[in-house]
C-alpha cells in the first residue's frame, strides 16, 4: 500500500511540475510572442482556467506528500520526503501571498479596464513564477531520490 502511494504522490507532483514547467518555458513565450497586447488576453484566460485547478493540486500534493511522510515515518528516505513537503509548503504560501494577487488581478483585465502597469505585474508574476518552479522541482527530485 505505501509503494502505491509512494508512486501516485510522485507521478501528482511530476505532473504538476510539468504544467507548471510548460507554462514557464513554451506557453509563456507563445503569449508574449504575440501581436501588441493580446497576449495578455491570453495570461487572463489562463489564469481563469488553472486559477480553478492549480490550488488543488498544490494542496492535494503537499497532502499525500505528508500522508507518505507519515505512513512512511519508519522507513528509508522520510527526510527527504519531509524536506519535499517542506518545499512544496513554501510553494504554496509564495502563491497565495505573491503569484495568486497578480493573478487574480490579471483574469479580470481587458483592454478597457487593465492598468497602466499591467506588463510590470505580468513580470513581477513570472519572476516569482521561476522560483516557485525551482522549488516544485526540488520537492518532486526529492520524491523521486526518496523511490530509491
Amino acid at each position: 500500500m505505501l509503494n502505491a502511494l509512494e508512486i501516485v504522490t510522485t507521478v501528482v507532483v511530476g505532473v504538476m511540475v510539468g504544467v507548471e514547467f510548460s507554462v514557464l518555458f513554451v506557453i509563456n513565450p507563445i503569449l508574449n510572442a504575440l501581436p501588441e497586447d493580446s497576449g495578455q488576453l491570453g495570461h487572463a484566460h489562463g489564469g481563469r482556467m488553472l486559477g480553478a485547478v492549480m490550488p488543488v493540486w498544490y494542496i492535494g500534493s503537499l497532502v499525500l506528500v505528508g500522508i507518505w511522510a507519515l505512513a512512511g515515518r519508519h522507513y528509508h528516505g522520510t527526510g527527504l520526503v519531509v524536506t519535499a513537503g517542506a518545499l512544496l509548503l513554501l510553494s504554496v504560501v509564495m502563491s497565495v501571498l505573491l503569484l495568486v494577487p497578480i493573478n487574480n488581478r490579471n483574469k479580470t483585465w481587458t483592454p478597457e479596464n487593465r492598468p497602466e502597469d499591467w506588463k510590470e505585474q505580468l513580470n513581477r508574476w513570472l519572476r516569482w513564477h521561476y522560483v516557485r518552479v525551482a522549488v516544485i522541482i526540488g520537492a518532486f527530485a526529492l520524491l523521486v531520490t526518496a523511490l530509491t
